[in-house]
Order: structure tokens, then sequence, then C-alpha cells
């Protein structure tokens, strides 16, 4: 069975998520949707994405703060990640 590219999708908008989902399905991805910061992160400790597109406004943490948390980790810090902002 082919790999397909694993994409975290933390977005708290679920219709934002499921639209984004669908086409990244459509595309040969395979996205993983979390809504918070606290649910990314317990998809991040079970497995890395290939890459993860994250809102920039997020309930608690915002996107930013994630995005430097996980910079400053040596096992999060190669990933890719792309901002999503309106």
């Amino acid at each position: 069975m082919k790999h397909l590219p694993r994409v975290l999708v933390v977005e708290d908008e679920a219709a934002i998520a499921e639209l984004i989902a669908v086409n990244l399905r459509h595309n040969g991805f395979q996205p993983v949707w979390a809504s918070d910061g606290d649910a990314a992160q317990r998809e991040l400790d079970a497995v890395l994405p290939d890459v993860i597109l994250l809102d920039w406004m997020l309930p608690g943490l915002s996107g930013v703060q994630l995005a430097r948390k996980w910079r400053a980790d040596v096992r999060t810090r190669s990933v890719p990640i792309l901002m999503l902002t309106a």
C-alpha cells in the first residue's frame, strides 16, 4: 500500500477543517484534524505528520505559540508548518 503524506490540520472551525480535509484527501493526502492545541499535541505525540496546517487563531494557545513550542522541540523541529489565517 502506498504511503499517503500525513497532514495535521489544526483548525477550530469544523466546517473549515472539513473543507480542507476533503480537498487534501482528493489530492492524495491523509488529513488528521485537531481542533485545538491540546488535541494537536496528542496527535504529534502519537505520530509525527509530514506537514502541519496550523490556524493562526485558536482557543487556548494561539497557532503562533504552538509553532514556537514545536520549533523549540527537537522531535518536531523539522516538521514543516503552514500557517492558515483569515
